[in-house]
């Protein structure tokens, strides 16, 4: 083992000897080069003739470029074409950190790490396997889950996917899912995700509390758990009575056995999904600044190692838009359609003929909201029929249909809904 990686589990020992557990061998082996290359560019920082950079440079200092790239920048280039560090840039890491407190009131005065950029959420995630997930390592996600899990963690990093009941009746299975953690093994990795994808469902403040209280208990009991909370569509709530904050919120220092790892970020949030910014947060029990240090750096080493960096041009956009005086005004604007495609749903879907054919899964938040077919219909079937007859596309899980409403315009939901009627009518025939 390099001793930088060593330097750092000893860190993470002395401070929380669960925390060093729960990492996988790979989380355990992992640094972020402090020497090397890396120390010797740092050392050299600031010198008149610096030979150490690995980028080309313009005679006057700037960082070399083409015009016709330049141009459509209005940017100073050292914000647009330099590497970010492999950690971020720290301007957007403490102003996201910032950001995560205001969205989530309850973290106010909690210790929690800085956010370590990553390539938005996807590799957020990537990342957490990267850190936590064996070969064989169970990962605890509920029945309906976004089907990326299983190249990111399976394929990624040959974890096991172990599946719990999201829905008992109108609301959340808490229940299933204390009893997935409390099943053999000492370490536990649970993923929590809301808004769900596929499902669109958040917890209501009881369930919340509920969910909070299971982990907890699980962990009273010596279970030692990473909770990953995947908030990809945080913030998108569309019914009172609805919990808006993460589950991180309240694991940050629920227990010294419950190490709360929080991967969110501007996809969904900010509507840039193609910028490909994302950020990976931790938090403990007793957790301080040396212990916090100590896993963004392995964070960011593992960043390195796989990517390097995220992109220096999105981060500064990022920053620009954080900065606006308009900025929360645009954002609820945007946020107002989607509640209004969300409310169509729900009109077009009083019409109680559909239940002839298909039933709605419970929804309160997110993008998307899933119907159940009804006995004897084909999922694959109806899915063709309704792209070649009636040009409405959607997705099929196993016989039920998710349904993107944040895509579709809200004029256009009763021809959506109608048109998956009409081909659950003809298949029947």
């Amino acid at each position: 083992m390099n001793p930088q990686a060593q330097e750092l589990n000893n860190i993470i020992q002395s401070k929380n000897p669960v925390v060093l557990e729960l990492l996988s061998q790979k989380g355990k082996n992992i640094f972020f080069p402090k020497k090397g290359i890396l120390g010797q560019g740092a050392e050299a920082k600031g010198t008149r003739i610096n030979a150490t950079i690995g980028a080309a440079i313009e005679d006057d200092g700037t960082p070399m470029r083409l015009n016709s790239i330049d141009e459509k920048i209005n940017l100073d280039p050292i914000f647009s074409f330099p590497y970010a560090p492999s950690f971020g840039r720290p301007d957007i890491r403490k102003r996201w950190q910032e950001m995560q407190v205001e969205k989530n009131p309850d973290l106010k005065g909690k210790t929690f790490s800085l956010p370590v950029v990553t390539n938005a959420l996807t590799h957020g995630i990537s990342m957490a396997g990267y850190l936590f997930a064996d070969p064989g390592q169970e990962i605890l996600v509920p029945n309906l889950f976004w089907g990326n899990y299983n190249l990111a963690l399976i394929n990624g990093y040959d974890a096991r996917i172990v599946t719990y009941n999201l829905f008992r009746g109108n609301g959340l299975d808490v229940e299933s899912m204390y009893e997935s953690l409390m099943t053999a093994g000492e370490k536990k990795v649970l993923l929590l995700n809301f808004p769900n994808n596929p499902s669109g469902y958040s917890p209501t403040f009881d369930e919340m509390k509920a969910l909070v209280s299971a982990i907890k208990q699980a962990a009273e009991k010596g279970k030692k758990i990473v909770v990953i909370c995947d908030d990809a569509y945080f913030g998108l709530v569309f019914e009172k009575g609805i919990d808006g904050q993460s589950p991180f919120a309240y694991l940050a220092d629920i227990h010294e056995n419950v190490l709360a790892v929080k991967v969110d970020g501007p996809t969904k949030e900010d509507y840039v999904w193609g910028f490909r910014v994302g950020f990976i947060t931790f938090a403990v029990k007793g957790g301080d600044a040396s212990l916090y240090e100590a896993l963004e750096n392995k964070a960011a080493g593992a960043v390195r190692g796989n990517i390097s960096n995220a992109s220096n041009l999105s981060q500064s956009l990022l920053l620009k838009a954080f900065d606006s005086p308009t900025y929360k005004q645009e954002k609820q604007a945007k946020f107002e359609i989607m509640q209004q495609r969300y409310e169509a749903v729900k009109e077009v879907l009083k019409d109680t003929r559909y239940q002839e054919f298909f039933t709605t899964l419970p929804y309160n938040s997110g993008y998307f909201m899933c119907v159940k077919l009804r006995e004897g219909l084909d999922g694959e079937a109806v899915r063709h029929l309704l792209i070649e007859k009636y040009s409405i596309g959607v997705i099929n899980l196993n016989n039920m249909l998710r349904v993107a409403f944040a895509a579709v315009a809200a004029s256009d939901m009763k021809a959506l809904f109608d048109g998956m009627y009409n081909a659950c009518k003809e298949l029947s025939k």
